[in-house]
């Protein structure tokens, strides 16, 4: 049974941002940073672990060392899911894939090694339906911290007015 956001307290909330700040960190310097002992650190990350809330622990690569020189977002059109699904398994070149609702039907990010491997790779979806290709030219925000959500942290981007 997963983890409800409520049963979790502010040691969970601090304890999952250190993890997605840095996965290596030891169980000691965890504890050392939240206030907690190694034991009680340790046994609320498996708690954490056992009721999906973090699901995995992965590094983090430098597309441009790997020799990928362009990542883009490729939108694609409506097409049959199941064709779309065994395509983006085919296709190495996908690192994320969003089926989504809207105009579009998936949303794909991409790293590919220069244009001409761009278009190989945009022509495999363009054969199944229309696609629409954006280059990423910098990412000023990637990996952010999530941390368990809260409606009373959510503050209106516009102060509604009443006629009162």
């Amino acid at each position: 049974m997963p983890t409800e956001v409520s049963e979790m307290d502010a040691y969970d909330g601090r304890i999952l941002a250190e993890l997605q700040r840095d996965a290596r960190i030891t169980m000691a310097e965890l504890g050392r940073r939240v206030h907690l002992s190694q034991p009680a650190v340790t046994e609320r990350v498996r708690k954490l672990e056992l009721n999906g809330v973090i699901k995995g622990y992965r590094a983090v690569v430098d597309f441009q060392r790997l020799g990928y020189g362009i990542r883009a977002i490729v939108r694609v059109g409506r097409v049959e899911y199941a064709r779309v699904v065994k395509l983006i398994e085919q296709t190495p070149e996908v690192v994320n894939a969003w089926n989504v609702t809207g105009e579009d039907s998936w949303i794909m990010e991409i790293a590919v090694i220069d244009v001409e491997h761009l278009d190989a790779v945009v022509t495999k979806f363009c054969i199944l339906t229309e696609t629409s290709t954006s280059i990423v030219l910098n990412a000023p925000r990637e990996n952010a911290v999530v941390l368990p959500a809260r409606r009373e942290n959510i503050k209106p981007a516009i102060r509604k007015v009443t006629g009162k």
